[in-house]
C-alpha cells in the first residue's frame, strides 16, 4: 500500500472525507473541511510529498483587500507568536497558515491527526481576532453557523491530540 493510500484510509478512520483529492507529478493532495471548538469550515489541504514531508495548508480567511495593513501586521504576528506554524498571503490575497512535518521518522496515522489537529488549533486560537480583522470571513462564518450544526470530527482529533498540542495552550494562555 503506498502512502497516500494509506493517507486515504486513515482520513476515513477519523471520519474525514475529502472534498476533493488530486495527483501531480508524485505528490498527493487531500482537501478537507473542519469544525473546531470556534472556527467553522477551515479548508485545509494536506499535501504529501513522499519520503519529504507532509504540508498543511489551511484558507483561513477570503481575499484581503488592499486597505487591510492590520491584518498583514497580525499575520507576521501570528508567525513569532506560534511555533511550527508560517502565516502567509497567497496569490489571490488569501490569508493562508502552512505547516509542514518531515517524514523522517515515517508516516503513520497520527502524523495526519496530528496535523490536522493543529492546524485546527491554531485557527480555534486566532478565530476571534480573525474575525474582528476580516470582515467577509466573519460574514462567510455566520452565515455557516445558521446552515447547519458543527461536524464533531474536528473537535474529536482536538481530543485526541489535545496532548500534542502543549504549546499552543501556552500561547493561548497569555492572551
Amino acid at each position: 500500500m503506498t502512502d497516500a493510500e494509506r493517507i486515504d484510509e486513515w482520513l476515513a478512520q477519523f471520519g474525514l472525507t475529502p472534498i476533493e483529492r488530486e495527483e501531480r507529478e508524485g505528490a498527493t493532495s487531500w482537501d478537507v473541511i473542519l469544525d473546531g471548538r470556534k472556527r467553522r469550515g477551515l479548508r485545509v489541504t494536506l499535501i504529501l510529498a513522499p519520503g519529504v514531508a507532509l504540508i498543511a495548508w489551511a484558507q483561513l480567511a477570503p481575499p484581503i483587500s488592499d486597505n487591510f495593513r492590520k491584518t498583514y501586521r497580525q499575520l507576521l504576528r501570528w508567525n513569532d507568536e506560534l511555533p511550527f506554524a508560517k502565516f502567509a498571503v497567497s496569490q489571490d490575497e488569501r490569508p493562508i497558515l502552512t505547516m509542514e512535518l518531515p517524514l523522517s521518522g515515517g508516516l503513520e496515522p497520527n502524523t495526519v491527526g496530528r496535523l490536522l489537529a493543529r492546524a485546527l488549533a491554531i485557527s480555534d486560537l486566532i478565530h476571534d481576532d480573525s474575525l474582528e480583522l476580516m470582515g467577509e470571513l466573519r460574514r462567510r462564518h455566520a452565515k455557516l453557523a445558521e446552515e447547519a450544526e458543527p461536524s464533531p470530527v474536528g473537535v474529536s482529533l482536538l481530543d485526541r491530540y489535545a496532548g500534542d498540542l502543549e504549546e499552543i495552550s501556552l500561547v493561548s494562555g497569555e492572551r
